[in-house]
């Protein structure tokens, strides 16, 4: 068949070229009549090429050619695959392959034609592009875009329900009929599942149940037009998996259950568990129980788990083994939401018997009342009952109980619940007691049962009697103008009551004497005005007036207080502004309290940053005290400055050692011109103690001499050793790595006569005129 394709496609191409050749001379000729010359172009066929051709290669593909008749015209071929996969014979212009092509790999090439002259190698015509298409055979199978596929339905759907699409391709081209067309085909399933050509999987039979099967596997062929099949390519497996739906009862596991639980059972606690079958997957499970037989809704509830298969029950109120030690009853289990068009009841069982057993438990004594309220007058007398509590042991031992009050000091209870209160009570310092009362169960040897205690609060109202004065309100502080008139107003006084005051409680008000120069002025609502009686007031007889009050209540007995209003008596200007001593008086000792506290603190705080900053300069100057003095080796060093450690040698200039060393150091130097010391000499260690030091003691000895006895330099010792001040020295060693804090109590005043070598010392611990020690 393939041998005839290509047969007939020679022909075609054959056919072609000729048209377009003659069409071609046919323009020529016409060309030649209106333009009098030919015009010269390129002529050649339209290439194709059938893929996957077999058999000797080089093929021959086509004809390149020009109009150009010359003999020395040579063709060549430019572009992709040229001179590899194409080759052009550049005399007769002929293409051939040189190898199979796959259009599924390449299915077009794009070369340019070229034409020169064979002797001068000039291009005869420009170049021209051309284009050979592979023509595509079928010899390519379909294959699935992925090896696995996953679909779902809903269970007991009906038949043709659709349920997923698969995807093959096929490389051939999709243009021509039947290449590239793809057919599905179910090898695994398809009593199950069926699929199109479009690649849709439908459902074969009605009524899949997902408890019976909840997930298929099938296999999928794809084949083209031709029956071309890759077994591993053209074959997919899709994994369809049934969606669970609502359409099976619940069942009880068994016909009857049977519970024991302990008679003080929370509400919250667990009675059992009746155990339910329902294969439908928990989402779709909606069980829910009801009482057939025993009306114990009131005393029991059922709470379905959905998860678990399993109801539970939960007592709704407290049992009593006393009062009913069984419960027998009847539940059913059902589903509202069930899908009956897909259910079946068949041998299902959906009614259980129940039998729960209370066990007896020995339980707290039980108060008749859950609190009690009981009323008692105030300052009553004591060993009187208040009221009296009850509780029972609701076993039936039926135990005697006894009672005790938790942690109060104002009530006690007798043996038979009766409360007392123990001294007297006080309703203004609490109207209101609230105290506990615990029962405890007694043993046959009459003791306590710690463990089986209540308790019950108690609250104890007092009741109010007229007990307590009525007195003012507020702390008044009237003031009137020494000129104001009769009837003028000062201030409104108030009263109040620490008993319980009524809104029938009446407060009088009265002067204690008429002799005053002030009047009450009751204004019937248990307030009075108090006013000037006869007018103006002298000051410098009296500045302030002391007005007592009598204030009385209507009470049963009736009480009566006395309160002092002072009313101070002020200077008044014409706009009525007040000016008054006591009160200046008053203003003007607490600015000077105020000040002098001020003033202390400020003092306070001055004196702790001072003694701060002494602190901290005492501290610096003496660090050097704290180290150890075998760790610290001096150097040559001037007081203004102490130098470094060992590894210093900028603190001193170790060229003048080297330079005495090479003068020689037993030699003498010249002695300068014998002048006045202007300063006190030290005393010097004896010319025999100088065998002793060695040749270093000498050379030092002469470096010092030489600082003695130089007037010019600057007066600072060029050496010194702490650790050997001299045997004769009066001052001793002047080191301070052997001082402390004792050497605060030397007095170094002396260091000022010994000049201006030991002036930098004198100082620092000398003296000031003050006489204070200065760091």
């Amino acid at each position: 068949m393939a041998v005839c394709s290509y047969f007939l496609l020679l022909v075609f191409l054959i056919l072609t070229s000729s048209s377009v050749s003659g069409d071609h001379f046919s323009k020529s000729n016409t060309n030649n009549n209106l333009h009098k010359r030919m015009k010269r172009e390129w002529i050649w066929n339209k290439m194709h090429i059938p893929e996957e051709q077999n058999g000797t290669f080089p093929h021959h593909v086509g004809k390149i050619t020009s109009t150009i008749k010359n003999p020395n015209a040579k063709y060549v071929l430019e572009g992709e695959g040229a001179g590899t996969v194409f080759r052009v014979d550049e005399f007769t212009g002929d293409v051939t392959v040189s190898e199979r092509l796959d259009r599924e790999k390449k299915a077009e090439y794009e070369l340019t034609a070229l034409i020169y002259n064979r002797l001068t190698n000039q291009q005869m015509e420009e170049p021209s592009k051309f284009r050979i298409i592979i023509h595509d055979i079928n010899d390519n199978a379909p294959v699935f875009v992925q090896r696995v596929f996953n679909g779902s339905v809903v269970e007991m759907s009906p038949l043709g329900t659709s349920v997923t699409k698969v995807t093959a391709v096929d490389a051939d081209d999709p243009t021509l009929h039947g290449h590239a067309d793809v057919f599905y085909e179910v090898t695994d399933g398809k009593n199950y599942f069926r699929i199109d050509n479009s690649g849709t999987i439908y459902t074969a039979v009605p009524d899949l149940d997902r408890e019976q099967n909840a997930s298929y596997t099938i296999r999928v062929k794809a084949r083209d037009g031709k029956g071309l099949h890759t077994e591993e390519l053209g074959t997919a497996t899709v994994i369809i998996k049934l969606i669970d739906i609502n359409d099976n009862f619940p069942a009880f596991k068994q016909k009857n259950f049977t519970f024991e639980v302990l008679e003080n059972v929370s509400l919250t606690g667990e009675v059992g568990r009746l155990k339910v079958e329902d294969i439908d997957e928990p989402q779709n499970r909606d069980t829910k129980y009801s009482f057939r037989q025993g009306n114990y809704q009131d005393t029991f509830k059922i709470v379905p788990n959905r998860y678990t298969n399993e109801g539970i029950i939960q007592p709704t109120k407290l049992l009593d083994f006393e009062k009913i030690p069984e419960y027998r009853f009847v539940v059913e289990a059902t589903d509202a939401n069930i899908n009956y068009a897909y259910s079946t009841r068949k041998g299902l069982e959906n009614l259980a018997r129940v039998i729960i057993k209370v066990i007896d438990v020995d339980e707290p004594p039980v108060f008749t009342q859950s609190s009690y309220t009981f009323t008692v007058q105030e300052e009553g007398a004591t060993k009187i009952s208040i009221g009296c509590v009850s509780a029972s042991d609701p076993d039936k031992a039926r135990r005697k109980i006894s009672y005790h009050i938790l942690r109060s000091t104002s009530f006690e209870i007798s043996t038979s619940g009766c409360i007392f209160p123990i001294k007297r009570l006080d309703r203004e310092e609490n109207a209101w007691h609230n105290i506990t009362v615990a029962a405890n169960e007694l043993d046959q040897n009459k003791k306590i049962i710690p463990r089986l205690e209540t308790h019950v609060p108690v609250y104890i109202k007092l009741t109010d009697i007229n007990d307590n004065a009525p007195e003012f309100a507020f702390p008044y502080d009237p003031r009137v103008c020494e000129n104001a008139a009769a009837g003028k107003v000062i201030t409104q006084i108030s009263a109040v009551d620490k008993d319980e005051t009524s809104p029938d409680v009446k407060f009088k008000f009265s002067l204690t004497s008429e002799d005053s120069n002030f009047t009450l002025i009751d204004n019937r609502d248990n307030t009075a005005n108090v006013t000037v009686k006869f007018g103006p007031f002298n000051r410098e007889l009296l500045k302030t007036h002391l007005l007592p009050i009598i204030i009385s209540d209507n009470g049963a007995p009736p009480q009566t207080s006395t309160n002092t209003l002072t009313i101070q008596i002020c200077q008044c200007d014409k706009e009525g502004a007040m000016r008054c001593e006591g009160q200046a008086k008053l203003m003007g000792v607490g600015i000077q309290v105020l000040v002098t506290i001020f003033v202390c603190i400020f003092t306070i705080l001055a004196l702790t940053m001072l003694l701060i900053v002494w602190r901290r300069r005492h501290k610096k100057d003496l660090s050097v005290l704290k180290k150890n003095v075998e760790e610290i080796h001096e150097q040559l060093v001037a007081y203004d400055e102490e130098g470094g450690g060992e590894m210093d040698t900028t603190s001193y200039d170790v060229s003048v050692l080297n330079s005495a060393r090479q003068r020689g150091i037993l030699c003498p130097r010249m002695p300068l011109e014998d002048s006045p010391c202007k300063y006190s000499r030290e005393q010097k260690i004896p010319e025999n103690g100088l065998s002793g030091i060695g040749e270093m003691g000498i050379m030092i000895e002469m470096k010092k001499d030489e600082a003695d006895n130089d007037g010019d330099m600057l007066p600072y010792d060029t050496l010194h050793i702490f650790g050997y001040e001299g045997a004769e020295s009066i001052a001793e060693s002047l080191s301070s790595l052997g001082s402390g804090s004792s050497d605060l109590d030397i007095d170094y005043d002396f260091l000022n006569d010994w000049g201006p070598r030991f002036k930098m010392l004198a100082e620092l611990y000398g003296l000031e005129p003050s006489g204070d020690l200065v760091y």
